[in-house]
């Protein structure tokens, strides 16, 4: 079993509007916009991130803005719910927030002990406010307050038609079972950071998802160094799994690799971090460019869309 996976460390999704995307997590949910660059492969497309000041691990959702890409359909073999911390008391100022903002889906119920606010994103994207003890601390901004800031992710939703196989590899990499309520089972790692469960849904009779503006892309975990990267690497490979090798992304080093259920993993470094090319004050303000597309610099800042007016 791994010892190196500390939880999660990103999310990423696709969307269909880059101004509709960022004003939802900076203006809605109050989170900070960390880092604006574009997409590796395809540099006419933004890659947009939000999180707490830092962008610390274990709180960054990401997107890509395909413009006017055609919704996805959900289904089983995704990320179907990303959830979100937030103190414990504050559920119902945030489905009255949620509710000024018209935002559709909004919900509330209570999983393993914990109050939900369960809403829709801009694409049909599917997320909760879960109440929990969690030390943090919230970015505060655009009517957020301490009181009520999201402190980072609090879990992720999986939902597989056959469990099993997905739950032998988590397993594998360091989680362990908590609880099961319904069809609903939960996992954790012991000790990892304050993004360290999983929640993996059954539906066996479901139809397969279909990616789209509002699915899950895929979704990342943790790992301190690259040092910890490659043992991870490794050991997934001695398993049978097949694992792509080190592909630097800037802010952290990605290796990737498709779950049984087909769900898209991701284990990432912590290092070098958002900060490496702009300081932690102005993180997220000025277009940031790979080295390789550094050379499309005038074209992208003439035809990528503004986010903000």
């Amino acid at each position: 079993m791994l010892k190196q996976i500390q939880g999660l460390h990103h999310v990423t999704s696709l969307a269909s509007d880059a101004r509709e995307n960022n004003a939802f997590f900076t203006n809605v949910l109050g989170l900070r916009r960390i880092k604006k660059t574009v997409n590796f492969d395809a540099p006419d497309v933004y890659h947009l991130y939000y999180g707490d000041a830092a962008g610390t691990p274990g709180t960054v959702m990401t997107y890509f803005p395909f413009p006017n890409a055609k919704r996805g359909e959900k289904g089983i073999g995704e990320v179907g719910r990303t959830a979100f911390s937030i103190p414990t008391g504050s559920s119902q100022a945030w489905h009255d927030r949620l509710a000024a903002f018209t935002v559709n889906g909004i919900a509330q119920d209570i999983r393993f002990g914990e109050k939900r606010v369960l809403f829709d994103g801009p694409d049909g994207d599917q997320f909760a406010l879960v109440e929990s003890d969690d030390n943090r601390t919230p970015w505060t901004g655009n009517g957020v307050g301490a009181e009520m800031g999201i402190h980072g992710f609090h879990s992720a939703d999986m939902r597989l038609r056959d469990p099993d196989a997905s739950a032998e590899l988590l397993g594998f990499m360091g989680y362990e079972k908590l609880d099961t309520q319904g069809n609903v089972t939960r996992f954790i790692v012991p000790g990892g950071n304050d993004a360290n469960m999983i929640d993996v849904a059954t539906h066996a009779g479901a139809a397969s998802a279909t990616q789209g503006a509002g699915s899950v892309h895929h979704i990342a975990f943790a790992v301190e160094t690259r040092a910890r990267q490659l043992e991870v690497r490794e050991a997934l490979l001695d398993t049978g799994y097949q694992v792509t090798p080190v592909i630097d992304r800037g802010y952290f080093y990605a290796i990737y690799f498709r779950a049984p259920g087909g769900v898209l993993f991701e284990v990432a470094t912590n290092e070098p971090g958002f900060d490496r090319d702009e300081g932690t004050a102005n993180l997220g303000q000025t277009l940031k460019l790979p080295s390789q597309h550094e050379h499309l610099r005038a074209k992208l800042q003439r035809t990528l869309p503004p986010l903000e007016g």
